[in-house]
């Protein structure tokens, strides 16, 4: 039996979730042939960002909460930083040149041996898989 088919979300894909229908859809049309993994910062992020940018849409911050609860309760595994730090030496030294702050994402990645989903042109050039929205359904119904 092969390993499941993995993928690690950026917080920016989270953010999607939130406020567009094309993430949630294919989260929750692929939730059982693929798992979905993101680190806990960008859960933070999320939820931070996603009070923000209700404010600024005229959107109910409590509705865009519920959204993510949804995300983060039945169809994302939080990854927690006790399991991928041991990978932050070398996500750092992948990133390093882009936006250090993203080396949780990149050492997620390399913990899973997965690829990343994200629109964050930052991540490419790391020597990891990336895949945009755009293209992320050829890989998650892909094998």
């Amino acid at each position: 039996m092969s390993a499941p088919k993995r993928v690690v979300l950026d917080a920016n894909i989270l953010i999607r979730g939130v406020f567009g229908e094309r993430v949630l859809g294919l989260l929750k049309a692929y939730e059982d042939r693929v798992e979905f993994h993101t680190p806990d910062v960008c859960l933070e992020d999320a939820y931070k960002h996603a009070r923000s940018i209700s404010g600024r849409r005229g959107v109910d911050p409590a509705l865009a909460e519920t959204v993510l609860n949804e995300i983060f309760c039945g169809l994302i595994q939080i990854v927690e930083r006790n399991l991928y730090e041991e990978f932050e030496q070398r996500a750092r030294a992948r990133i390093a040149s882009r936006d250090a702050d993203d080396w949780p994402i990149v050492a997620t990645a390399l913990l899973l041996n997965a690829p990343i989903w994200t629109e964050d042109q930052d991540f490419f050039g790391t020597g990891i898989a990336t895949w945009t929205s755009s293209k992320i359904e050829l890989y998650l119904r892909d094998g």
